[in-house]
């Protein structure tokens, strides 16, 4: 259905066509419109590049795009210049929720066991041998 898919309105895209790059070599660019959508979506989702729905164009594309853009600091401008025009403040606190962790980071080395405190086994006799 097309109503969960992201696009950009043609006011958002007016506000943002002359922030992009123009410096472009070579063969001239696919719509900017569609992919900066599609990372938009991507974005949005959490999910993988691969993941991204064949409606945005391909999804190296879209990688290549924000991975090229992100080097050239356009992805900090453009948030910078709409954050100025009296948007969203500069500095942007984020929920912890988007903080991904790895399955592993629960629990310390050996995992959840439970196990006795140190100051308990502190006043008890040692079990090895020195």
């Amino acid at each position: 259905m097309i109503r969960d898919f992201f696009w950009l309105t043609d006011d958002q895209f007016a506000r943002l066509a002359p922030l992009l790059p123009t410096d472009t070599r070579g063969k001239p660019r696919v719509d900017d419109r569609r992919v900066i959508s599609g990372i938009v979506h991507v974005l949005k989702s959490g999910g993988r590049w691969v993941d991204a729905p064949a409606i945005y164009g391909p999804r190296k594309t879209l990688y290549n795009r924000f991975v090229r853009w992100a080097a050239k600091d356009v992805w900090a401008d453009i948030f910078h210049s709409l954050a100025s025009a009296g948007g969203p403040p500069a500095q942007v606190l984020i929920d912890s929720s988007a903080v991904k962790a790895h399955r592993c980071a629960s629990g310390g080395k050996g995992g959840s066991a439970i196990r006795r405190s140190d100051a308990r086994a502190a006043g008890e006799p040692r079990k090895s041998t020195p």
